[in-house]
């Protein structure tokens, strides 16, 4: 069955655990978007809310940064359960094989993200270094934009790369997007708005995971 993952970017910031527990029950894990202002032109979470976040659900810190590695510990003690790096944060794969890691020491899940135009062959040389890739199926740095549907190549070339590896998907995902995604070889759907968006946030995820 397909893991669902809520992204805060489309929560309410002012009822933040509220409306992650409305949802608990539903979801498999919370997807956090950490942006700089840099990396991509928008600037979001840092680790004090990830402290104050009350929820046993894996926490998932996907660090958009120029910087990542000044990040590291400061989001594992805040509480993050797994750390995803953007791969065009590093001029050197041997720099960001080195961050990977660091973050496995800390006893963290380990995750790499793509943007859209990024291929998906820079990834063989660490395919057997990370827990599960993260494809961009838009631009990061915004919610609520539109699925990208030429991304679904990419997933499908990350299968056949990996056909163990979680690969997750985020951006632009409803009922119709998962199902392309989950053909594709997708096993984990990052969504915000389609969640905290809906009516019933319950049925809209179920609809999500009977993809």
């Amino acid at each position: 069955m397909l893991k669902i993952s809520a992204s805060l970017l489309s929560c309410d910031f002012g009822k933040m655990n509220e409306d992650v527990h409305s949802i608990e029950n539903e979801i498999d894990e919370i997807h956090i978007d950490v942006m700089d202002g840099h990396f991509v032109p928008n600037l979001t979470f840092g680790p004090v809310v990830i402290k104050d976040l009350k929820t046993k659900l894996k926490k998932d810190c996907h660090l958009m940064v120029t910087n990542p590695s000044a990040l590291l510990e400061d989001f594992a003690k805040a509480g993050a359960d797994q750390i995803t790096l953007h791969i065009e944060s590093f001029a050197r794969e041997s720099v960001l094989i080195e961050l990977l890691e660091r973050i496995r020491k800390m006893g963290l899940k380990v995750g790499v993200s793509l943007k859209p135009k990024t291929s998906p062959f820079i990834l063989r040389g660490i395919l057997d270094k990370i827990d599960q890739v993260l494809v961009m199926t838009v631009e990061p740095g915004f919610g609520g934009q539109a699925f990208m549907p030429e991304m679904v190549e990419k997933i499908k070339d990350i299968r056949k790369m990996a056909p163990q590896l979680e690969i997750a998907v985020d951006g632009g995902i409803n009922a119709e997007t998962a199902k392309l995604c989950a053909a594709a070889g997708a096993s984990v759907l990052v969504a915000g708005s389609y969640i905290f968006g809906a009516k019933d946030r319950t049925q809209a995820i179920r609809e999500l995971k009977s993809q």
